[in-house]
């Protein structure tokens, strides 16, 4: 067997192979021998069928089925071997003109997408900003209201205010404002926090048990999922209620008295005299919620540095090749016409891929199997001290770990973290990044323009 490599250009290249006869003879006439064994032929004793009725029975499948196997495991050899950097995978060229009743040479086409040579050099010419977190007074005086409430205290007072939680018996009307036979029925609390018209809010204020009100519910309640939730149906049952009033019957008021904010609060949080003073108290609040941010401004770090990389590394791809390879390799129909709208992000990606690759190789960024096995003991005792667990001894915690890394697909989860954690580390060091302060509410507004 022999296959060549003839290059179009630099990204394009023709594999032919050519098969002789001592390639697939013996397979063939081995596979034509069992088949003898083994076929329950009318006229024929089983084993004692004629071998030119087999040949003229099954050899051209078996020849074309051995063919195949040949071509597929020595392209892939070859591939490995010569060590070619490809796209993709070989495409047959359709020219293949055979003759498979009377050829006994095969020669086939198979077109390759070359992968480009790609070189990363990154200096503190390279340029991003990296936008630091900063917790204003609003978030933290937002941060202290949430921990008071989360320690409060509940009642149950006879008349509702602004604010409080109201039990209700809920059933669906009718368009005389009675009970609809089969309609939706449900008991559930109504958070008026969560009510979007503030006429309707103001209803559920001054109201104490077996009080009635009439709601209509979608004006009520912007929140799709709430209001679903509320009505114990499902989001896409929404659209097609068949009235959107009903009946609230308050059943119970439930108010929240949040705690006080004081050394008894911070003690209950921090352990007993950590935190004295309620300016402690905001400035564990600031120092806390700021290394919590460091995550998404290292997220948004990223997400510039993938796109600075895409475009400012030059390299071609392709693409005619890859566009042809998608459709070929697609399990669905799928057109190239419909490849061609959707080529660019598909570009976008696999340019990614293929920077990432190379810088994972010029930096020399490796993960080893035992830092997969620590990161995961990390993780899973985390995941147990934020549950208020203990976290196992030593041979407990191993056995823990390997149950979880027996599954590929969470094995892959603590590669890919430990891989964007090193290159990261690469990142920050090889680029000039310029600190700037931000407030939260500021951040999360930049994040949804990029």
């Amino acid at each position: 067997m022999k296959i060549e490599q003839k290059d179009i250009d630099k990204l394009n290249a023709i594999l032919e192979v050519t098969i002789t006869p001592k390639d697939y003879q013996n397979k063939v006439e081995k596979q034509l021998k069992d088949y003898r064994k083994n076929a329950v032929i009318p006229g024929f004793r089983k084993g004692k069928t004629p071998m030119s009725f087999i040949n003229k029975k099954y050899r051209v499948p078996v020849l074309i089925d051995e063919v195949n196997k040949i071509i597929q495991n020595e392209i892939y050899q070859y591939i490995h071997k010569e060590k070619k950097k490809i796209l993709g995978s070989p495409i047959p060229v359709k020219d293949n003109n055979i003759n498979w009743e009377t050829d006994t040479t095969f020669k086939f086409k198979f077109s390759i997408g070359i992968s480009p040579d790609i070189k990363i050099n990154i200096t503190d010419k390279d340029k991003l900003d990296y936008y630091k977190i900063e917790a204003d007074n609003k978030l933290i005086d937002n941060y202290s209201n949430d921990i008071a409430k989360r320690y409060g205290t509940m009642s149950s007072p006879k008349v509702s205010v602004e604010g409080d939680l109201v039990l209700c018996e809920i059933l669906q009307l009718d368009a005389n404002g009675e009970a609809m036979s089969n309609g939706i029925k449900n008991e559930a609390t109504v958070a008026m926090d969560f009510i979007s018209d503030n006429k309707i809010k103001k209803k559920f204020i001054g109201v104490k048990n077996s009080d009635v009100l009439k709601v209509n519910v979608k004006k009520a309640f912007s929140n799709k999922s709430d209001l679903a939730s509320m009505l114990n149906i499902k989001v896409e049952q929404l659209e097609a209620l068949e009235s959107e009033e009903f009946q609230f019957t308050v059943k119970n008021i439930s108010r929240l008295k949040p705690a006080s904010i004081n050394k008894d609060l911070f003690d209950k949080l921090y352990g007993k005299d950590t935190v004295k003073t309620k300016k402690e108290f905001r400035k564990k609040i600031k120092d806390e919620a700021e290394r919590s941010f460091v995550h998404e401004s290292d997220r948004m770090l990223k997400n510039d540095i993938v796109n600075y990389l895409i475009e400012n590394i030059k390299f071609d791809l392709p693409d005619d090749f890859l566009k042809n390879w998608i459709v070929h390799s697609s399990e669905n129909d799928i057109t190239l016409e419909k490849v061609e709208l959707e080529y660019d992000m598909y570009s976008k990606s696999l340019k990614w891929q293929l920077i990432e690759s190379k810088i994972l190789q010029t930096y020399d960024i490796k993960v080893s199997e035992e830092e997969v096995q620590n990161h995961a003991k990390s993780l899973i005792a985390m995941q147990m001290q934020q549950y208020n667990q203990s976290v196992p001894e030593s041979e407990k915690m191993d056995e823990i770990v390997n149950n979880v890394l027996q599954k590929e697909e969470e094995k892959k989860k603590v590669f890919e973290q430990l891989y964007d954690i090193k290159t990261l580390k690469v990142y920050k060091e090889k680029f000039k990044l310029k600190e700037k302060a931000i407030s939260y509410d500021d951040f999360v507004k930049l994040a949804s323009e990029k």
